[in-house]
């Protein structure tokens, strides 16, 4: 599935993955930030599907709350038919940002993939609705989805799984807890079956900012890891065995901490304005 299509008169509102474990406690920059792109006074949906946990939903829903937004509603998705329920749908269409929580990617493509709720999804971020997502919630964002993999810093044939996203961008692809659980051969191995997306490896208490210009910029205490195809040379993925090293050449490697930007059109990287 691709993003929905953007009226003239339009612009398409960000899509922030966060890395995980954004920080809730201290300075609680990331979520600060996110709800700065809100009206004043914002009502927030919470989609907590990808959790087990009953706690994750209400954790975010105070955090919200405590950071100025009117309204911090708890979206109950347990299974497909609840995707088609009109009472939760309208929350979605009133809301000013959604939030999708971190656990289980592959919980949220089974269960929201295809939906009603997808499309509306799709649908409100290019009428403007900000969408961020932590851990799991960043990872569906895009049209294509890290399900899961090893960790490891060499890129391996079948380290890496892939499925469908929520389809909000086709722009990248994105990793999380990237620094924390060394996940950088994965995310090659990632690029290796899909080299038409920029790869994005987002370390914990860390963001992308992605507004609708498709400008990238960084927010956080780490950094996030942009692996770009755009002169991919070879690449042995096609005839490697399971398991096998993989050598994959010519991908361009930036490192941005808070500040730095990426225009992902241009594929242009830009150190933070301190670091220039």
């Amino acid at each position: 599935m691709c993003p929905a299509k953007v009226a003239p008169d339009a612009q398409r509102g960000h899509l922030i993955p966060i890395g995980g474990a954004e920080d809730k406690v201290g300075d609680i920059g990331v979520l600060k930030r996110f709800i700065r792109l809100c009206p004043k006074r914002p009502a927030i949906a919470i989609v907590p599907t990808a959790s087990r946990l009953e706690e994750t939903g209400r954790v975010y829903q105070d955090l919200f709350r405590d950071l100025g937004a009117s309204q911090a509603q708890i979206l109950s998705f347990a299974d497909r038919g609840d995707c088609e329920d009109p009472t939760q749908l309208a929350l979605i269409e009133q809301a000013d940002a959604v939030f999708i929580t971190g656990g289980n990617q592959l919980r949220l493509s089974t269960t929201l993939g295809g939906t009603s709720v997808a499309k509306l999804l799709r649908r409100r971020n290019a009428e403007g609705m900000p969408i961020a997502g932590t851990s799991a919630g960043a990872a569906i964002m895009p049209e294509h989805m890290i399900a899961g993999g090893e960790e490891g810093a060499a890129p391996r044939a079948g380290m890496v799984s892939l499925a469908p996203g929520l389809g909000l961008t086709n722009k990248v692809m994105v990793d999380q807890h990237f620094r924390q659980r060394d996940r950088l051969g994965r995310l090659i191995s990632a690029l290796s079956l899909n080299p038409f997306a920029v790869a994005l490896g987002i370390d914990e208490d860390t963001a992308a900012f992605i507004d609708g210009d498709n400008m990238l910029e960084v927010v956080g205490s780490g950094t996030v890891t942009i692996l770009d195809p755009a002169d991919l040379g070879h690449s042995s993925m096609p005839d490697a065995g399971s398991g096998e090293v993989l050598s994959v050449t010519n991908i361009r490697l930036h490192v941005l901490a808070a500040g730095g930007r990426f225009d992902l059109d241009a594929r242009s990287a830009h150190a933070p304005p301190d670091q220039d």
